[in-house]
C-alpha cells in the first residue's frame, strides 16, 4: 500500500559512480589503488582463510603418512612370501629326515644341516638360520647382497622423510626392535615359539641396513619338532618403493598447497577486500566527524550486484546511510520550521509589549493584553505539539504492535466525538460494518489519527453541516473515511495540508492550531504500512472548477 523502497540521497554513491570516487573519498580511492592481492599481512580475514585451508591439507597429508597406506600392502606381501619360502626350506629338511630314527641337528645324526642349507639358493638379501630343538644355532647361510637403493629425488624430500622416520619411531606403538639389531638376534626371538610346532607370524624390524623381515618355521619329524628354520630378508627394495610413493604424495601435496594458496588469495580478494572497502568507507565517515575535516557524505561502495551476503550487507549499509541522511535532513528542516513558527508569535509578543508601554487608553491596553494572552497560548500549544512530534519517531519504534479490533476502536471514538459535534449543531453520521476487522498496530497511535481527522472535520463545520465517518473492508486493506460538508480544501493545498506547520484555516481560527496534526497523522499511518490522502467532495457531473461540497480524508491500513 506504499512504496517501501529506500530513497537514496544523491550524495550516497550508486552504481558505477563508485569506480572513481572524487572529493572527500581520495583516501579510500588511494587505498584501493595501492592494494596488492598477494599481501595478506593487513587482512586478518585473508590470513585466516589461507591458514584454515592449509591446516586441512596438512591434516590430510599427515594422516596419509601416519596410516602409511603405501607400505602396508607391500609389507604384507613380503611377509607372506617369506613365510612360504621358509616353509619350503623346512620341507627340504623334512624330506631328508630318516623315518623313525633319532635325529640330532647339532651332531649331524640323520642329516647334515649345514650341507643341506648350503645347497639351497636363497633370495637376494636373505639369511637363513638352522636351530636345533634346544635353540642352538647349527648352521646359517646368506643369499646375494641387494643392490644399493637409489637416493631420493630432492633434498627437501630426503629431509621430510627423515623427519617422518623420527616421528614414526617415537609415536609408533608396539616396541619395534631398535636400529642395529642383527638378523640373528631378531630370529632368536621367534625360535621359542616355533619349537612348539607352529610357524611364527612374520615380524618386521629396522636393522642396520634398513627394514628386515623375519620368520621362524619348525622342522618336523612326524609330530616331533627337531629344529627350527629362521629366515630373514632385507627389504631395501620395499623401503625404496614406499619412499617413492611417499615422494609422489609429497609432490602432490606441494602442488595442492600452491593451488590452495592461489584459491585462498582469490577467495580473500572476493571476501576480505570488499569488506575492507565497506569498513574503510565507514571509517572515513567516522574520521570526518571526529576530526572535523571537510564535511561530506559517506560514500558506501555499491556491491548489491553480488548474489551473496556481502551484496546484502552493502545494500543494507547504503540503505542505512541514506535513511540516516534523510533523518538528518528532516531534523534540519524541522528545526528550521520550528524556529520560523516560533518567531511569529514572539515577534507579535514583542510588538504588543512595546506598544503596551506607550498605550494611554484602557481599551487599548485590554486589546494588547488579549493579543499577548493569545500569543502565549499559541506558543504553549506550539511547543507542546513540537514536543509530541519530536518524540513520535522513537515512540513508534519502542512501542510493541498488537492485534486489535479497528471497528470497535472507531465506534468508541465516534460515540464520544459525536456528542461534541451535536453540541455545536453539527450532524454526526457513522456507517460501520458489522463484525470485527482485526489489524496489527499501535491502537493508541491510530486512535490519535482518527481523533485528529474527526475533530478537524468538526472544526471546519458550521451549524447545520454534517460529518460522516464510514469504514469499508477490501481484500487486503481497510479504508476509514472522514467526510464533512465544510468549505473544502483549496486544490493547491490538497498535498500541502500534510506538511509540518501548514494550516489552511478560516480567519477566525488563526493561531488556534499548530499545523502539526495532519503531519503527525501521516507519519503514524505510514509507520503502519498504510496511506492517507485528502480530496474534495464533488458530484460526479459537476464542473471541476465549481465549489466543493466538502472535504474527505481517507486512511488505508493493511489487514
Amino acid at each position: 500500500m506504499r512504496d517501501t523502497r529506500p530513497g537514496y540521497d544523491g550524495d550516497v554513491v550508486l552504481g558505477e559512480e563508485y569506480v572513481s570516487p572524487g572529493g572527500g573519498d581520495a583516501g579510500l580511492a588511494a587505498s584501493r589503488a595501492e592494494r596488492n592481492p598477494l599481501r595478506v599481512n593487513r587482512s586478518p580475514l585473508a590470513r585466516k582463510i589461507i591458514t584454515f585451508n592449509l591446516i586441512a591439507l596438512l591434516i590430510l597429508i599427515g594422516g596419509i603418512f601416519w596410516l602409511d597406506p603405501f607400505r602396508g600392502p607391500l609389507a604384507v606381501q613380503r611377509g607372506d612370501a617369506l613365510s612360504r619360502e621358509a616353509a619350503l626350506i623346512a620341507n627340504a629338511f623334512e624330506v631328508q629326515l630318516p623315518g623313525g630314527l633319532p635325529v640330532s641337528l647339532a651332531t649331524g645324526d640323520g642329516i647334515d644341516a649345514a650341507a643341506t642349507l648350503g645347497a639351497i639358493d636363497l633370495a637376494d638379501g636373505a639369511q637363513a638360520f638352522v636351530f636345533d630343538a634346544a635353540g642352538t644355532l647349527v648352521a646359517e647361510a646368506e643369499g646375494p647382497a641387494l643392490a644399493e637403493a637409489g637416493g631420493s629425488d630432492t633434498v627437501l624430500i630426503d629431509a621430510l622423510n627423515s623427519v617422518w622416520g623420527l616421528f614414526a619411531r617415537v609415536f609408533t606403538p608396539g616396541g619395534e626392535p631398535g636400529p642395529g639389531e642383527a638378523a640373528e638376534a631378531l630370529v632368536r626371538q621367534l625360535v621359542p615359539g616355533a619349537t612348539d610346532g607352529a610357524a611364527s607370524v612374520p615380524v618386521e624390524a629396522t636393522g642396520p641396513q634398513g627394514t628386515i623381515f623375519a620368520v621362524a618355521v619348525p622342522i618336523l619329524q612326524g609330530d616331533r619338532t627337531v629344529g627350527v628354520i629362521g629366515l630373514t630378508s632385507a627389504a631395501t627394495d620395499l623401503d625404496s618403493l614406499a619412499r617413492g610413493e611417499r615422494e609422489q604424495a609429497l609432490q602432490i601435496f606441494f602442488i595442492a598447497v600452491f593451488v590452495s594458496l592461489g584459491l585462498s588469495l582469490l577467495l580473500a580478494s572476493t571476501i576480505a577486500n570488499p569488506l575492507s572497502d565497506l569498513a574503510a568507507a565507514a571509517e572515513i565517515g567516522r574520521d570526518r566527524h571526529s576530526r572535523k575535516l571537510n564535511p561530506g557524505r559517506v560514500r558506501i561502495p555499491d556491491l548489491t550486484g553480488r548474489p551473496d551476503e556481502i551484496g546484502r550487507l552493502s545494500g543494507a549499509l547504503r540503505g542505512m546511510v541514506a535513511a540516516l541522511y534523510d533523518r538528518i535532513d528532516a531534523n534540519e528542516q524541522f528545526a528550521a520550521d520550528v524556529a520560523h513558527e516560533i518567531k511569529n508569535p514572539l515577534a507579535s509578543l514583542r510588538s504588543a509589549v512595546v506598544t503596551l508601554r506607550v498605550a494611554k487608553r484602557e481599551d487599548q491596553r485590554d486589546r494588547l493584553l488579549d493579543v499577548i494572552d493569545h500569543d502565549v497560548r499559541r506558543l504553549d500549544r506550539l511547543v507542546s505539539d513540537i514536543s509530541n512530534a519530536s518524540r513520535l519517531d522513537s515512540e513508534l519504534v519502542k512501542e510493541e504492535e498488537e492485534s486489535f479490533d479497528l471497528i470497535k476502536m472507531v465506534r468508541n471514538l465516534t460515540d464520544y466525538l459525536g456528542e461534541q459535534a451535536r453540541e455545536r449543531g453539527v450532524e454526526f453520521i457513522t456507517d460501520l460494518p458489522p463484525g470485527r476487522v482485526e489489524t496489527m498496530g499501535l491502537e493508541a497511535r491510530l486512535a490519535q489519527v482518527f481523533v485528529n481527522l474527526i475533530t478537524n472535520a468538526i472544526s471546519f463545520c458550521e451549524e447545520g453541516d454534517a460529518v460522516r465517518v464510514w469504514v469499508r473492508r477490501r481484500e487486503n486493506r481497510v479504508l476509514v473515511v472522514v467526510e464533512d460538508t465544510g468549505p473544502g480544501i483549496p486544490e493547491q493545498a490538497l498535498t500541502k495540508v500534510f506538511n509540518r506547520f501548514y494550516s489552511e484555516r478560516p480567519p477566525g481560527q488563526f493561531g488556534d492550531h499548530s499545523g502539526l496534526g495532519l503531519a503527525i497523522s501521516k507519519q503514524i499511518v505510514e509507520s503502519h504500512g498504510g496511506v492517507i490522502w485528502a480530496e474534495n467532495i464533488r458530484p460526479t457531473d459537476a464542473d471541476i472548477t465549481s465549489d466543493p461540497l466538502g472535504a474527505r480524508f481517507v486512511v488505508g491500513l493493511p489487514i
